[in-house]
């Protein structure tokens, strides 16, 4: 499947319904995603840069690291991808090569966000934005750029902690303006919050329902009766996980083995079967899709 039917694919569950993007930080977990019956896969910026280099969600990966990481998880599934792009890993010039990586990297879209660099996590304090108008200039360079009308430029603004609601919908409507494809208002802070603000933009908008922030954790079904057409769940596998991982090695250390464990792994026949691995077939399954 093609970055360009991906993203049209992406458009038109967006433009039928609300769609559900669990958070990955890799292939193997997006994979499961798919299995899982989801439609779309979101790739978390903070999930790429805790999983994979062991560091926090602060900018420090770089535009290649994110493109290769990323394009190993939208090229290990058939379904559509969106990726965290931070701030465009620099100036308007850098927004727009961007675009070009991840499209060729096999994404179907990815957001650009209003904060300086470098970035903090979106429900921290501390942060601080950058003016509209610069935004507003990466936002038109990054959709000049793409190649595939169908890539989804979405503008996050992470306005609502130092301009408060008023300026997160004024902040909206002037990336609506410059040409973004979707809207994510982060750290909206009630639902009546998230309420309002999509009666007051026109794009498909995003909710993050991210785990110990400011935006109360509403269900799919009611930001999808609020009017959202992307539900993002950016950390919560990991964190499941993470915390999985970290009880089986307190174990592991007290007591030397894993035996009281095996029912809860995945078996190696799972995770082949994950992988579309056939250990007896002569060539694997998957290598078409490389």
């Amino acid at each position: 499947m093609t970055n360009e039917t991906k993203a049209a694919r992406l458009r038109e569950l967006i433009a039928k319904d609300c769609v559900a993007m669990p958070g990955v930080p890799n292939a193997s977990i997006a994979r499961q995603v798919e299995r899982a019956g989801f439609d779309a896969v979101y790739i978390s910026g903070a999930g790429l840069a805790n999983c994979t280099a062991g560091l926090p969600d602060i900018g420090l990966l770089t535009l290649s690291e994110v493109t290769l990481l990323a394009g190993f998880v939208a090229k290990a599934v058939k379904i559509p991808a969106i990726v965290d792009a931070d701030t465009g890993f620099g100036g308007v010039e850098n927004a727009a090569r961007t675009i070009c990586e991840l499209e060729s990297a096999g994404l179907a879209g990815c957001h650009l966000e209003d904060q300086e660099f470098p970035k903090r996590c979106g429900h921290l304090a501390g942060k601080s934005l950058v003016a509209s108008t610069d935004i507003e200039e990466k936002i038109a360079a990054a959709v000049a750029a793409k190649r595939d009308k169908d890539f989804l430029v979405i503008a996050r603004t992470d306005a609502r902690a130092i301009e408060n609601f008023d300026g997160t919908v004024k902040r909206a409507q002037a990336y609506v303006a410059a040409g973004a494809d979707a809207i994510f208002p982060e750290a909206l802070q009630t639902k009546e919050e998230f309420r309002d603000l999509a009666k007051e933009v026109e794009v498909p908008l995003l909710a993050n329902m991210t785990e110990f922030g400011k935006s109360p954790l509403l269900s799919f079904d009611e930001l999808r009766e609020l009017g959202y057409r992307m539900v993002i769940f950016p950390q919560s596998a990991f964190r499941v996980s993470m915390k999985s991982t970290a009880e089986f090695l307190r174990d592991l250390k007290r007591r030397g083995s894993q035996r009281d464990w095996l029912e809860k792994m995945q078996t190696r026949e799972e995770l082949y079967q994950l992988l579309d691995y056939d250990p007896k077939a002569a060539i694997w399954s998957g290598a078409r899709n490389l």
